[in-house]
């Protein structure tokens, strides 16, 4: 019985959108957003059971991670490109940055 559930989960989540082994990461940052926006759509669109909805939920909360990760990555190498001090870009009076590009 426990693999018949198991089955179970599995095709709710294939039919949600999420590939085997739901755990597999994506392969950028940008694909992480990707998956994200589509499965946001479907699970905004109603039509997914609730296992399909679940399973869904369980992938986002994957992506969410890996994106968020990703970003910590950028951020530290940014900080160690910087000299570990990030500078605030200073704007001008309608609210855009001030220079050019010659301030990177």
């Amino acid at each position: 019985m426990a693999k018949t559930a198991s089955k179970d989960r599995a095709g709710a989540a294939q039919e949600a959108g999420v590939p085997d082994g739901a755990e597999a990461l994506p392969d950028s940052y940008e694909a992480a957003l990707a998956e994200l926006d589509a499965l946001v759509a479907r699970m905004e669109g109603g039509s997914l059971s609730l296992e399909e909805s679940l399973a869904a939920y369980r992938r986002g909360a994957v992506l969410v991670k890996f994106c968020q990760q990703q970003l910590e990555k950028v951020e530290h190498q940014v900080r160690v490109l910087d000299g570990e001090t990030l500078r605030p870009v200073p704007l001008n009076t309608t609210g855009s940055a001030m220079g050019g590009d010659d301030d990177l």
